[in-house]
């Protein structure tokens, strides 16, 4: 009887360490990037810095982004980043290393952003609609296989791009998973990647349609809407039980958002404000609103929600934003300052990546292998990884 007592709590001592176990390794881990802007100063720098701290933590120098994240959403420009860190190489890696994403970027940014006059007297600025299609087709395409064009189905993980459908006058996100479920919401990454960078006023709006031709859209700048994707990723996530059937609430959740900075000074000394800076102070709004509500529904444990973010910054300004201290968005309103910068954020945020491991989700829902049972002659499909919480 004695024994048995014994041998009862030791097995109550281990079920509770494999749950509290289970419960750091089940987090699920987005990866949110805002838009804004042509340049990518504060995600750029972030996701390199983050890079860099994953590989350094886990010794592992191949180590990349989409190893320890299960999701990545973005819009604008960071949508671009998300999509290439994201793109699947052919072989179940990314076609791109954070690092070699924002140096190409920033090589390729007068060819994305290339300005062009319109108007009776070609006095109004506007960008080049086909210049910025053809560097981003040159981006997501695989060399080794004639140049293919990506699609949103080949990714390592899944992603998520907003925009906003004039046909429909409501948001569009575009994602794998719906991507993979039917061609009719599969669309070329350059085009999701288009569609959520037509700024009104410096683009025109962007008709565009599946692979299948089924599904088409007219879009405009999907951050006019999600500039800040991190509330659709988290509402994706814990709506999608396909993909993630472990998440029952954001308890369940590892988030880090990522902005691309906010320049201190919006209005001039007159109190004008130019269509454009009314844009940018919109865009700005929906990206703080989106980081109130989000620190609202994480305040129970504030380390399971981190932002990152810079302000007042210009041109040539990329090395202040990982020594800048962060400005924390205080539950039902206001913010305050506090002692850790963002490089300290990412650090600390890293370390509990690493401590959960890698994701287990599978590399891409049409990577599939076929086994053959040699007793029967079966045919049998599956893809490299288990799934989630499987």
């Amino acid at each position: 009887m004695e024994l048995s007592k014994v041998t009862l709590e030791i097995f109550s001592k281990l079920e509770q360490q494999w749950l509290s176990h289970y419960e750091v390794t089940s987090k699920t881990r987005i990866l949110s990037i805002d838009g804004g802007g042509t340049t990518a100063i504060v995600s750029g720098a972030a996701l390199i810095h983050l890079e860099d701290q994953i590989r350094a933590q886990t010794s592992d120098p191949h180590a990349q982004i989409a190893d320890y994240f299960d999701i990545i959403a973005g819009t604008g420009i960071g949508a671009i980043l998300a999509a290439m860190i994201t793109a699947d190489d052919g072989f179940g890696r990314p076609l791109y290393t954070a690092r070699d994403a924002v140096h190409f970027l920033a090589e390729s940014n007068s060819e994305l952003f290339k300005p062009k006059r319109s108007g009776v007297f070609r006095r109004r600025r506007r960008f080049s609609a086909r210049s910025m299609e053809n560097a981003l087709k040159r981006i997501f395409q695989r060399k080794e296989e004639e140049r293919r064009l990506l699609t949103m189905k080949d990714t390592c993980k899944p992603l998520l791009i907003p925009c906003f459908d004039l046909k429909s006058s409501a948001p569009f996100v575009f994602s794998r998973a719906d991507a993979s479920e039917s061609p009719s919401f599969n669309f070329d990454l350059w085009k999701a990647c288009r569609a959520t960078s037509a700024t009104p006023g410096l683009f025109a709006p962007f008709h565009f349609a599946s692979v299948d031709g089924k599904t088409s859209c007219a879009a405009v700048d999907g951050g006019l809407v999600m500039n800040n994707p991190a509330a659709a990723a988290v509402t994706h996530v814990l709506h999608n039980k396909r993909d993630f059937p472990s998440v029952n609430g954001v308890e369940d959740l590892l988030v880090l958002s990522i902005g691309n900075g906010a320049p201190a000074k919006r209005i001039n000394t007159a109190g004008e404000c130019s269509t454009s800076t009314v844009v940018d102070i919109a865009l700005d709004g929906v990206s703080e609103t989106v980081d109130q509500m989000l620190g609202n529904a994480f305040c129970w444990n504030r380390t399971d929600y981190v932002r990152i973010q810079a302000f007042g910054l210009g041109e040539g300004k990329e090395e202040k934003v990982l020594n800048e201290r962060v400005l924390e968005s205080l539950p039902f309103g206001g913010k305050r300052l506090l002692q850790e910068t963002n490089a300290n954020r990412i650090e600390s945020f890293v370390q509990r990546l690493v401590a959960t491991g890698k994701t287990s989700l599978p590399p891409s829902p049409c990577k599939f292998h076929v086994t053959v049972n040699s007793q029967n002659g079966c045919v049998i499909r599956g893809v490299g990884a288990p799934r989630l919480g499987s």
